[in-house]
This record gives structure tokens, C-alpha cells and sequence, in this order.
């Protein structure tokens, strides 16, 4: 029997009993994963859930519409994992369109079959498909003026490839059990990430295959693993994953349903560096390497900060687009990057035949 990646890994500190206050003041500070324990035991369809697969599916088609949503289907001989074609140039599945009650049903009928297709269906929206769910399922750990999105996630077996989210998460565990597997956003480095603008699960995600691990073509992934931390959860159990940390996700019974909540902690109208890295893609990394650490340099002063405030000695008056964020200080900066970015295109488009261009997911 092959060796698991999970058989000596370090677990995920557990909670129990964690109300809005310890997660505020003690868990989220740690800007760690945090195993919560039976926070939502209450839930109505994790009470239906402990019941019975058939128990659940029937009280979740009781409250979601009949508006479709983006089912993944792949053959049993992906065993789970949704990946890339071995060309990378489309993928191991096909994506069919259909309401959330039909899906269910799908995954009833296989719940038996140990070689049932994968089918999953991730980041559906709750307010649009199940909104009968909201009153009854709700995250009492974040203020209530918080924004937050929440999403169903269902499926039978099936595995998502290691990635991170833009945004703090909890991944609340209504039906079946859940694995997930964590990295500090450090370990990035050694999970041999694929092409940043075109994935399986439209963010990002590792190549390692987690189950059959391939260290000679893969060999950092050793490095990471000794950083990773595992979680199993099962119905009522939620795990905190803040922003960046790297997670893999999996479902280990034939009908699994979690709900998770993303929100963020800092203004909404900041714009995701993700596209501050195209931009850089465009501006610094083409330079010359000493040049460029000139700007890594530039960065950590004016960006990052690493050494204070770098315009305490200048008056509020005078730091211009460096100074306290306004509404007018936004303007400015979008207007310059406007007529920069303009005039890179016609300088472009003068040089060089048309191309077609790629509309990037957006990050979650």
C-alpha cells in the first residue's frame, strides 16, 4: 500500500465552543487555520444530514429554485480530480448546465455505485439558487454589517486541486465528511502552481496530484509538505481559512454539501493585487535584474512598508497620491494608469499584428 502525503501530517488546531467574540479577539489575529467544532450543529440541514443522505437532499430541493448551475461531470477513471488534459490545452471534464434539485438527484442515484462519475458543483451562489436556506444558515461568528458571500459546494467524490482565495473563508460542513490540506501562502513556491489565467476551478491551482504524488518531477512538494496541516470534518464542523492560505479540498462520501462564507476585512473598493501582478507583468518583469531590484527595493519602501510610514516627513497637504486614501485620491490614481495603459496599447498596436484577446477570471 502506497504511503499517504496525509499518514504523519500535522493536524489543524481545534476550537470548540467558539463564539463571535474568542474568534475575533483570539482565532482571526493568528491569521492561521482554525478546525471549528460543532459551530454549526444547529443548522437545519445538518440536523437533516446526520438523518440520512436522502433526508438532506430532499430538504435541500425543498428550498432551491429551478435556476441551473455549472455541474463539472468527469469519468470515473479521473477518480475525483479535475484537472488539466495531459496537453494542458482543455480539461479532464465537461461542464453541463442544470438546476441544483436535478443535480441532487443525480447524486442520489449513483450514491451506491463506487465507479459513479464525478459531479461537482462549486461556488454556487446561495441568494440565487437556495435563498429558502439563508434565514436558517447564517455565520454568527462575523459582525453583522459585514459583507459576506455564501456559496454551496456539492458533489459525491471528488477532489480540488490545491489553490488559495483571495479573501478570508469558512467552510461550514453540512453533509458528508471533508479533507482539506493547508500551506502557509510561503509553500506557494513549492506546490508547482499552473498557469495563472486558465484552470480547472478559475483560480490558480497546484499540479501535484496529492494522492499519487510524483517527487521526482515534482521534488519541492517534500518541502511543502513539512508546513502542511490536515482537517477532517464531518456535518456541524467548519474550518477558518484565511486569506492566501494555499488549501486542497475533498469529499470522501458519494454526497457531500458544504457551505462556506467569503468576506474581507479591508475596503471594498480596493482593486485585487492579482491585478497589480499583470500590471508588474507589463512594467518590472522585463527589466534589467539590477534594475529590477532597484524596484523590489522601491516596493518594500513605498508598498509594503517594511521599515514604517515612508511620508511621516512629509505634511498630509503634500503626499499627493501618497497620501490618505479619498475617493479623489482613487480617481486620480485609476486616471493616470488609464492613460498609461493607452498609450502602451497604441504603442503596441503599432508594432504588432492583432491579437486575440483573454479575458481573466476574476479572483475570488
Amino acid at each position: 500500500m502506497e504511503h499517504s502525503i496525509w499518514a504523519d501530517m500535522q493536524p489543524v488546531p481545534e476550537w470548540h465552543g467558539v463564539d463571535a467574540e474568542t474568534f475575533a479577539t483570539v482565532i482571526a489575529p493568528r491569521n492561521r487555520p482554525a478546525v471549528l467544532r460543532n459551530l454549526v450543529d444547529a443548522w437545519p440541514a445538518v440536523t437533516r444530514a446526520k438523518e440520512s443522505p436522502q433526508a438532506l437532499a430532499e430538504y435541500l430541493r425543498s428550498c432551491c429554485n429551478d435556476k441551473p448551475v455549472s455541474a463539472l461531470v468527469g469519468n470515473p477513471e479521473i477518480h475525483g480530480r479535475f484537472f488539466y488534459r495531459d496537453d494542458f490545452q482543455g480539461f479532464n471534464f465537461a461542464q453541463q448546465r442544470m438546476p441544483l434539485g436535478k443535480l441532487v438527484s443525480v447524486l442520489l442515484q449513483q450514491l451506491e455505485n463506487p465507479h459513479a462519475p464525478a459531479v461537482y458543483a462549486g461556488a454556487v451562489a446561495v441568494a440565487e439558487h437556495a435563498p429558502a436556506l439563508q434565514p436558517e444558515h447564517t455565520l454568527r461568528l462575523l459582525p453583522a454589517a459585514m459583507p459576506r458571500q455564501a456559496s454551496l459546494w456539492i458533489g459525491n467524490r471528488t477532489r480540488v486541486a490545491a489553490h488559495w482565495d483571495h479573501q478570508h473563508n469558512i467552510a461550514c460542513v453540512i453533509g458528508g465528511r471533508r479533507r482539506y490540506t493547508l500551506f502557509p501562502t510561503h509553500e506557494i513556491k513549492n506546490l508547482y502552481i499552473g498557469p495563472l489565467d486558465r484552470s480547472p476551478a478559475g483560480v490558480p491551482i497546484s499540479l501535484v496530484d496529492f494522492h499519487r504524488p510524483d517527487f521526482a518531477r515534482f521534488p519541492r512538494f517534500r518541502s511543502a509538505l513539512d508546513h502542511a496541516q490536515v482537517a477532517e470534518l464531518g456535518p456541524g464542523d467548519a474550518l477558518y481559512m484565511p486569506s492566501l492560505w494555499v488549501h486542497h479540498a475533498e469529499s470522501l462520501d458519494g454526497f457531500g454539501l458544504m457551505m462556506n462564507f467569503w468576506w474581507r476585512d479591508w475596503p471594498a473598493q480596493k482593486l485585487s493585487p492579482f491585478f497589480t501582478m499583470l500590471h508588474a507583468l507589463l512594467s518590472v518583469h522585463d527589466l534589467p535584474p539590477a534594475v529590477r531590484e532597484g524596484w523590489r527595493a522601491l516596493f518594500d519602501l513605498y508598498v509594503f512598508q517594511t521599515d514604517g510610514d515612508p511620508m511621516a516627513h512629509i505634511p498630509e497637504q503634500a503626499r499627493g497620491l501618497f497620501g490618505t486614501p479619498t475617493p479623489q485620491r482613487t480617481l486620480a490614481i485609476i486616471a493616470q494608469l488609464q492613460q498609461s495603459l493607452e498609450e502602451l496599447k497604441a504603442a503596441t498596436q503599432a508594432v504588432a499584428p492583432p491579437v486575440i484577446e483573454t479575458k481573466l477570471p476574476p479572483p475570488r
